[in-house]
């Protein structure tokens, strides 16, 4: 009965989703395409919808979790279910998926044909005569940005591109007319950067809140940022990495290798300056002002001298757990959030907290997060939990006996001490054994205020749920509630669930990645913007800082300790475990751990967890490696850094070379 419940609710989500998938360029009418192309064009309704039409084909962003469009969140180490027969990106990382088996993540096909629809449109837009000026020019900036944007997602997944360029192709035509090669991953990523600036210029700065998700000129350059970052890292920037994985992969037409294989430092400069636009507009984090239940900061900080300093310079003033929570668990309305420099409303991630409910109050019980995860969160001073300080010590032999509220926050007595002290970004995401569950919104008694634990003999461990499914429950002990708000409630009287919003470019992304960028540098570098302004950067570790302390600040936390800023490899160190904190279950760890190289070696570690087979005083607060068949066949191979294009593609247009270590 569980697979039956679980299979219709996927059925009638997936249907709710496929009408709204396309909500961030406000597709109120699903343009079907069955009238005649000729007619598209006699009027401005019409065209307009071809265009929206168009959109509904691109990958929801916000799509990373199960059914995922890319390999996303269960595709990489942040998180697992034990329902693997379900979801491509599991079946990725056990190598079920093929260039015959892609599943969900085959967006090849849809891709390009919004890219002919996009070519299409900028072909015969001057036959629309009722347009006017300002709405052909942003009719021809949407149709550049949706271009790009199918190239951009193109490229995320597969790597070089097949760039078709202003032709829209007949598809009637003899097959050697579609016989093209691939672009190198610097000529894609030009080309995209190119096509995105050139919509840029026709995109609006801002949009009505009515239509809120629509990209605009500012989302277009924070996702050349991104792109211009990913483009230096070491994987496509004659790293090691790129020396190991794509040596031998090299275009059938001329022997060019796809992937540059020799370092280019100034890649990263030109990042760098990517990123230093969008901070030059007016986007700031996200933050929440203190009230009387903000916690004061920790005490004995000496290393850093601005962190009692009052925010923005320092972390005083705001409620670092609020600012961080409100963000995604549907508190503040996103067209509000200043933060969110591309971002969406989702009625996927709203429905996919199900997932991590417990089953007893109207979950699925079964989305995990992993130990490694777990013990990456610092404790609230900034120390991490092998390095704690004697005021804030990090234990795991004892439990707490009282109520410790904070931020309208609270942990129980029950739970154990390696649960307590956290920093603030720990509670606004992980549900632990023993952690409350508020679930406001329901007037159910017995079905809101709910401690819930996950030892074999809790209320949503094992035991508990053997009789639903044999796998609805957290392996690991841990399931996700970054999502999640203190009113949702998924079961019980008058229960009801808060609209989410998702962010695809988010400020504090960027500035890390600016910090980054500056990290890598080791001479100085002079870029000119599109104005023909240069602007010259170099490793400045004042800079580093500035930006990101800004990301720790508003966590809570001190900023990066002098001899993490003074040293690239130490620095990088602090970067890794940020990103994995801050864009915990973002989609950005799946490509941050590749574009870095370090994939095999992250991928490599075993799914660890709480011991979910034992009692709560019987050995539950032990790690252990879960042991679960999927946790242990799970593998890293080469051929993984890229997925596989579909093979009937392959057979479509011969020239097209097939990604490293996949069958053709």
């Amino acid at each position: 009965m569980k697979k039956i419940n679980k299979i219709f609710f996927n059925t009638v989500l997936s249907l709710t989703l496929l009408m709204s998938s396309c909500n961030f360029l406000d597709v109120t009418d699903y343009f079907e395409d069955t009238l005649h192309l000729d007619s598209v064009f006699q009027n401005k309704i019409y065209l307009e919808k071809y265009l929206w039409g168009a959109a509904a084909l691109l990958p929801n962003e916000s799509n990373i979790y199960e059914y995922a469009y890319c390999p996303g969140v269960l595709g990489s180490d942040e998180g697992y279910t034990m329902w693997e027969d379900y979801y491509a990106p599991q079946q990725f990382l056990i190598d079920q998926i093929t260039a015959d088996h892609l599943g969900t993540m085959n967006i090849w096909s849809n891709c390009y044909k919004v890219i002919r629809k996009a070519n299409t449109i900028l072909q015969r837009i001057n036959e629309c005569k009722d347009l006017k000026a300002q709405d052909k020019k942003e009719i021809v900036g949407y149709a550049h940005f949706m271009r790009g944007y199918a190239y951009y997602h193109l490229l995320l997944s597969y790597g070089p591109l097949l760039i078709a360029g202003d032709e829209v192709y007949n598809t009637s035509l003899a097959p050697e007319a579609y016989q093209k090669y691939r672009s190198t991953y610097d000529e894609s990523v030009d080309y995209i950067c190119d096509e995105l600036e050139l919509a840029a210029t026709y995109m609006p700065a801002v949009v009505p809140i009515n239509v809120y998700g629509r990209p605009t000129r500012n989302a277009v350059y924070g996702l050349i940022a991104r792109l211009r970052v990913y483009a230096a890292s070491p994987l496509f920037n004659g790293g090691t990495a790129a020396r190991l994985y794509f040596s031998d992969f090299k275009r059938q037409s001329d022997n060019v290798n796809y992937i540059s294989q020799q370092p280019d430092e100034k890649k990263w400069a030109i990042a760098a300056a990517a990123c230093k636009r969008v901070m030059e507009m007016d986007f700031e984090l996200h933050t929440v002002e203190a009230s009387p239940t903000t916690p004061e900061l920790p005490k004995g900080i000496t290393y850093d001298p601005n962190y009692y300093k009052q925010w923005p310079e320092g972390a005083a003033g705001i409620d670092p757990y609020k600012s961080y929570a409100e963000m995604f668990n549907g508190e503040t309305m996103a067209f509000k959030n200043k933060e969110f420099i591309f971002g969406r409303s989702s009625s996927y991630v709203k429905g996919m907290t199900k997932i991590c409910f417990p089953i007893q109050f109207g979950g699925w019980n079964g989305y995990c997060v992993p130990q490694k995860i777990i013990d990456n969160y610092k404790m609230v001073d900034g120390n991490n939990i092998n390095n704690s300080s004697s005021l804030y010590p990090y234990k795991e032999t004892d439990f707490t006996t009282t109520d410790v509220s904070f931020s309208g926050y609270t942990i129980k007595p029950r739970v154990n001490s390696m649960y307590v002290n956290r920093e603030p970004r720990f509670y606004a995401s992980i549900g632990f054994s023993g952690c409350l569950w508020t679930m406001n919104s329901t007037t159910e008694n017995g079905k809101f205020m709910q401690q819930v634990f996950y030892s074999v003999d809790g209320n949503a461990g094992k035991s508990a749920t053997l009789a639903t499914d044999s796998r609805s429950y957290p392996i690991t002990g841990y399931v996700s509630k970054k999502y999640i708000h203190p009113d949702d409630a998924w079961g019980g009287a008058n229960a009801y669930v808060l609209d989410k919003a998702f962010p695809i470019v988010r400020y504090a992304d960027i500035l890390l990645m600016y910090a980054e960028c500056l990290n890598n540098l080791t001479q100085s570098h002079t870029i000119a913007d599109a104005e023909g302004n240069n602007q010259t950067f170099s490793r400045d570790v004042n800079e580093m800082a500035s930006a990101f302390n800004k990301v720790r600040y508003r966590a809570g936390l001190p900023g990066l300790r002098q001899e993490e800023l003074a040293s690239k490899d130490a620095f990088f160190e602090a970067l890794k475990t940020e990103r994995m904190i801050e864009f915990l279950h973002e989609g950005l760890r799946y490509y941050d751990i590749r574009r870095w190289g370090i994939v095999a070696e992250e991928e490599g570690e075993p799914i660890m967890g709480m011991d979910t087979e034992k009692t709560e005083k019987g050995g539950y607060f032990n790690r252990v490696i879960c042991n679960y068949s999927t946790v242990r066949n799970r593998t890293f191979k080469p051929k993984m850094v890229l997925l596989p294009i579909d093979r009937q593609e392959i057979r479509r247009v011969t020239t097209l070379d097939q990604n490293p270590g996949w069958e053709k």
